[in-house]
């Protein structure tokens, strides 16, 4: 929940602060008009959306340990005994299953019994095996290929004790068991070489080794000739092995009243049954799979007084847990790894409990806590930094306004363009510098960049344009109209003036040289025509003029 609170606490904050700021950015009448259905009161749903379900959980988590019920919590003195093992069809994780070599490896171990299973072949030999066909732990696909699905009870002895039971175990391109270690080079070699026992090797072994065997007896089949009388069979060899009767926990229950009878020393193992049968039978052990047993009712048949053995337990924590619920054994495949326990895992007093338990959720807490403050400041910082950018000081913009003007100011040359005399009614001497577009709709505001001429080009203009020189009938010079300016103008605008008015190419024939051949064939006519041209030219010169001391004045 800390890691989820990340994501949580962001999207939390970031919702807050935006319905925070549309809030604030409304008008008064806005969240009258919107007031059932806008966009703040959608943030706050999605916010209790996001928040609510996640605050839950949290305080579900929190108080969750007061429903919290383990065995593993308890006081030091009533921890029960360690648990004993029964080597699940020897150690397979230490040699191949249901060979002699693995229910050697379980005994060297310290195994508390060995746990079998049991078929009887076609010529009633009872022989280790615990799959119905031959094909997954013998060779019997490269011996007999066509005889791999067939019955491991339809086989003669002499026939099984000829096929090798330990090569899968060693040239297998996947281990049997995911945390089995790497086999030495003399086990390897042993184990290569490993075929099926008998039902008497085992009770030698155990006879010998004073362990308890536990197995379960398969039938054979219906061809098989011991079809009904298997299970009285199997006791007749088990009593002429001269084996102990207390060393056999009798877990089969078919016909058990005849071996009850044949051999009174068997001590009666049963399945999860319930208390009143277990009580009508005289039995008191039990032998279950411990995903049954804990779902079932464990106190009941601890008051009871009976014996368990669960199946099949590997891992640590699970032995622990049966170690803590007073189990009295346990069938396992990994009785390396457990024999190495000492203690229970996660045993633990209930003050200890306790004080585990508030300290984590405050922690926990503390932890979320600190995740969304963080948050939040992340956002109020930003918020500021935000405001900060928008209402900037009007001194500071105003000097930042002046620094840019006298930058730009510096880039522009302040040497005074070339004129050409031209006549009002054309655009080029009031706007050389702009395009087609803008000369439709001319303003003061197309002379506030002019784009840098290079040194040459002066030059040029020299020598292709030539001013147009005052003659007789012709168009005046401005030199009159600037006179009545000079007073009124100071340094600044003439800069302004002479840099915003490049002089450009005359590529065109414009109306002035129109005049002057009208001026030649029509003598009659000039006199009329030079007040009008006068005063037009007057009043283009001044209107520029203009414009451009307001431009400075404005920079």
């Amino acid at each position: 929940m800390v890691i989820l609170s990340w994501p949580v606490a962001f999207y939390l904050i970031h919702l807050e602060e935006e319905a925070r700021v549309r809030r604030y950015k409304m008008a008064h009448n806005d969240r009258e008009r919107t007031k059932r259905c806008n966009i703040i009161t959608k943030l706050r749903a999605l916010q209790v959306a996001i928040g609510l379900p996640f605050f839950f959980i949290l305080l579900c988590l929190y108080v969750v340990p007061l429903g919290i019920h383990s065995p593993c919590i308890q006081e030091e003195g009533k921890l029960g005994p360690k648990p004993d093992f029964f080597g699940h069809r020897g150690a397979p994780m230490l040699g191949p299953e249901n060979t002699m070599m693995a229910f050697e490896k379980a005994v060297e171990q310290g195994a508390y019994g060995l746990e079998s299973d049991v078929h009887l072949s076609y010529d009633l030999v009872p022989f280790l095996m615990h799959d119905s066909d031959l094909r997954r732990t013998t060779n019997i696909r490269e011996v007999m290929p066509n005889a791999s699905f067939t019955h491991s009870s339809l086989f003669t002895w002499s026939f099984l004790s000829t096929l090798n039971a330990g090569k899968w175990f060693v040239q297998s391109r996947f281990k049997p068991f995911y945390k089995m270690k790497r086999l030495s080079k003399a086990d390897r070699e042993k184990a290569e070489n490993q075929t099926i026992p008998r039902l008497t090797d085992l009770l030698e072994l155990a006879q010998k080794e004073q362990k308890f065997v536990i197995f379960d007896l398969n039938g054979p089949t219906r061809k098989h000739p011991l079809r009904n009388t298997y299970v009285r069979h199997v006791v007749s060899v088990i009593l002429a092995s001269k084996i102990e009767q207390h060393l056999i926990f009798w877990l089969s229950s078919f016909d058990r009243q005849y071996v009850r009878n044949a051999a009174p020393g068997f001590q009666q193992v049963g399945r999860l049954f319930s208390i009143e049968r277990l009580t009508k039978e005289n039995i008191s052990i039990i032998n279950v799979d411990y995903k049954r047993l804990f779902y079932s009712g464990l106190r009941d048949y601890k008051a009871a007084n009976i014996t368990i053995n669960l199946y099949i337990v590997n891992e640590p924590w699970l032995y622990s847990l049966a170690w803590c619920s007073r189990i009295h054994s346990v069938t396992t495949d990994n009785i390396q790894i457990l024999r190495q326990i000492n203690h229970p895992y996660f045993f633990m007093t209930p003050g200890y409990y306790m004080f585990m338990w508030l300290f984590m959720d405050s922690v926990s807490a503390v932890l979320i806590v600190t995740i969304f403050y963080f948050h939040w400041w992340r956002e109020r910082k930003k918020e500021m930094f935000d405001n900060a950018s928008i209402y900037t000081d009007p001194k500071s913009i105003s000097l930042q306004k002046r620094e840019q003007g006298s930058q730009g100011s510096s880039n522009v040359s302040t040497k005074a363009p070339f004129r050409v005399m031209e006549s009002p009614w054309t655009l080029a001497a009031l706007y050389p510098t702009l395009t087609k577009n803008t000369k439709k709709h001319p303003g003061t505001r197309h002379f506030l960049v002019v784009p840098k001429k290079k040194a040459s080009e002066p030059e040029q203009a020299k020598k292709t344009i030539k001013p147009l020189m005052p003659q007789k009938d012709a168009v005046r010079q401005l030199a009159s109209t600037e006179k009545s300016f000079e007073p009124t103008w100071d340094a600044t605008r003439k800069a302004t003036f002479q840099t915003a008015l490049p002089s450009p190419k005359m590529n065109k024939p414009t109306i002035s040289s129109l005049e002057i051949l009208e001026s030649e064939t029509e003598p009659e006519n000039t006199s009329s025509s030079e007040p009008s041209q006068e005063s037009s030219l007057m009043f283009s010169t001044t209107s520029s003029i203009f414009s451009s001391g307001l431009l400075s004045k404005k920079n």
